[in-house]
């Protein structure tokens, strides 16, 4: 017999994730380090050239808004700690999670990580649901693996409408300025 308990976040995270499909599918590579305003946060090429994310470990005000490039980092960076977690592994540090690139690299990654976390949801009982989690809330008792499961799928949810967002604002947006320089366009109002 089936539990529900399980597949429900499941259908649920198949759900996000078909939506997120759709952008997948039509992402460019241009779109990536797009940069829609001047303040953004985006993956910038180390000398040695791997990308590193722009960061502060507090918030600034305001929040610079993130290019897809930063968006997919950020799901990758995130969803890989889950990952260490949900599968008893000792977590990653956020600089040991290496950004692919514009393009294939990066979509390619992303559905890596959904292929593991599907293994993780197919493995999980009912039972399993009601253990203490140890992530996101770091071991927190009230927080359950059900949490940690419900967790992902409302952060992949809000990370894919950011991507599906950006890429549509470029699209709209047509030819324009390179990167940090804004569209600058806008629409023609009709009376």
């Amino acid at each position: 017999m089936s539990d529900s308990r399980t597949e429900l976040p499941r259908w649920q995270f198949e759900l996000t994730w078909s939506l997120f499909e759709y952008h997948l599918e039509r992402l460019e590579p241009g779109d990536f380090l797009w940069e829609p305003v001047p303040l953004c946060w985006t993956m910038r090429r180390a000398p040695d050239g791997t990308w590193t994310p722009d960061w502060a470990d507090t918030e600034p005000d305001p929040v610079p808004v993130p290019t897809i490039a930063w968006v997919t980092w950020h799901i990758g960076w995130w969803w890989s700690v889950t990952l260490d977690h949900a599968q008893g592994r000792p977590p990653r540090d956020r600089t040991d999670i290496a950004w692919p690139g514009e393009g294939a690299p990066t979509v390619e990654w992303l559905r890596d990580l959904r292929t593991q976390w599907l293994a993780v949801l197919d493995g999980l009982t009912g039972s399993d649901l009601d253990a203490t989690a140890s992530f996101p809330t770091q071991g927190d008792p009230q927080y359950t693996v059900a949490h940690m499961v419900a967790w992902v799928n409302a952060e992949l949810m809000k990370n894919v409408t950011e991507i599906g967002q950006l890429r549509l604002l470029r699209a709209a947006s047509g030819p324009g300025p390179g990167p940090g320089q804004g569209s600058g366009a806008r629409s023609p109002v009709r009376r």
